[in-house]
């Protein structure tokens, strides 16, 4: 399986601008990838997975305008994505009509994260739309910690970037669709710490 150096973005955005999913470290764990905007990338991803149809994959975006583009953002959303992304969290919001129903099989809601380094901003912009992200293991299974672990069980993948995790541990998700903001599961962020910056 090809390794690709962090200075390949153009290599590595033209495997997924061809339906092709690749291995990369984000600041929280090793994920797999895709284009969200295609399909059958979609389903390639999930037989790297063995992921049931029925779970959605969360959506990584380069910026706050991608996800302005893909998802409702009200005036309490946006100030916690400005204080927490990019970051260890991600948003629960809710998704634009005009989003394909395949994305989030019909869910009203959509799982967002923000770009957490320049190589991963730098690849979906290169790409051109956000990528499906999601951790780098067989569905229910642990979550790998090297790209030898990664080559052995996503053996379908088409390529793995040299790269390495910076927290460890899986993001805070965050419930922003409701009048009440809830932890969905707790990660690196705390209910604390949204409170302070939204003045409660």
């Amino acid at each position: 399986m090809r390794r690709f150096k962090q200075n390949e973005v153009k290599e590595i955005a033209n495997v997924l601008q061809n339906d092709g999913c690749i291995s990369i470290a984000t600041d929280t764990v090793y994920g797999v990838c895709c284009r969200y905007d295609h399909e059958s990338a979609q389903e390639k991803l999930r037989d790297v997975k063995k992921r049931p149809a029925t779970k959605a994959f969360p959506i990584m975006c380069a910026d706050e305008e991608q996800i302005k583009s893909i998802c409702e953002v009200d005036a309490r959303s946006e100030k916690l994505i400005r204080a927490f992304m990019p970051g260890p969290v991600t948003f629960i919001l809710q998704k634009k009509e005009s989003v394909p129903f395949y994305v989030n099989g019909g869910m009203e809601t959509l799982a967002i994260r923000m770009a957490t380094s320049d190589l991963l901003k730098d690849i979906i912009c290169e790409l051109g739309c956000p990528v499906f992200m999601t951790s780098a293991n067989q569905s229910g299974e642990e979550v790998c910690t090297n790209l030898d672990e990664i080559e052995k069980h996503c053996p379908l993948l088409d390529g793995m970037v040299e790269s390495s995790v910076s927290f460890g541990e899986a993001s805070t998700i965050i419930d922003c669709t409701k009048k009440e903001i809830s932890i969905l599961r707790q990660g690196p962020v705390t209910l604390e710490q949204i409170q302070e910056v939204l003045g409660k």
